[in-house]
């Protein structure tokens, strides 16, 4: 699902995996290297049962441009 707005700042886990191998060849770095940065991006429930797990885009894009960067 997705806001009403369009502008939720989160995706699934399993929707970044799926877009992970497409930013990688993007940005010049390994399949292995973004999904790293996934995993290390996604929060899990609120208070351990509420909600889904969930993927904050604006951190992990941050975290993609640096890493991008540094190779």
């Amino acid at each position: 699902t997705s806001s009403g707005s369009g502008l939720d700042p989160h995706i699934s886990p399993a929707y970044a995996e799926l877009q992970a191998h497409r930013v990688a060849e993007k940005n010049h770095l390994d399949v292995q290297q973004v999904d790293k940065l996934v995993a290390d991006h996604v929060d899990g429930r609120i208070l351990g049962f509420m909600g889904e797990p969930r993927v904050n885009v604006l951190e992990l894009n941050i975290a993609l441009k640096d890493l991008a960067a540094k190779n």
